[in-house]
């Protein structure tokens, strides 16, 4: 697990880089969209990467890794917009954006880390495509709590299926730049 846990922060590391790269040259211009709309930026990119892993290949030249990075940093967004809400403008600055983006990337690795812990790191053993196939379910899952306007009876709310999808964003990540 221990090598599990470095990899992880390897790949929120990455992740993170083109986040800030993406806040100097946009600013937070994200903070305009409200979750269900992260959500859907989250689905466009999910929906990509089912549809490359099932053609075999893609028109456009970057592939199933941009997608998954795109992912972990779209669930971060949509877990400070849960936080913040939705603005009219970008009102973070780029060191206030890159702090909350460090706290979400920090919970979504204890939350791995515990669940890491209770399945004896199952997902080594998963494919990258159940990977997209869960993020999907969980867009899909998000969107009916959406719908619900977060009134849900039994089920975990929209911040813990945006943390599932970083995690197996992540995994996928890891099994492309780390392999089995």
């Amino acid at each position: 697990m221990e090598d599990t846990n470095k990899q992880f922060e390897q790949i929120i590391t990455l992740c993170r880089d083109l986040y800030s790269k993406k806040l100097h040259d946009y600013g937070a211009a994200w903070r305009i969209m409200r979750p269900s709309s992260v959500t859907d930026q989250i689905f466009i990119k999910a929906n990509r990467i089912r549809s490359i892993e099932t053609k075999g290949s893609a028109m456009i030249n970057e592939g199933p890794r941009s997608e998954f990075i795109g992912i972990v940093n779209y669930g971060i967004i949509g877990l400070i917009q849960l936080e913040l809400g939705y603005a009219d403008k970008d009102d973070l600055s780029v060191e206030k954006a890159l702090e909350y983006y460090d706290k979400y990337a920090h919970k979504a690795l204890e939350l791995m880390k515990a669940k890491n812990h209770d399945y004896d790191e199952a997902w080594r053993s998963m494919r990258i495509s159940s990977y997209t196939d869960l993020i999907l379910m969980k867009i899909y899952r998000t969107k009916q709590i959406e719908a619900l306007a977060g009134h849900t009876i039994v089920s975990e709310g929209i911040d813990a299926n945006y943390m599932d999808m970083i995690n197996y964003a992540v995994f996928g990540l890891i099994k492309i730049d780390f392999g089995e």
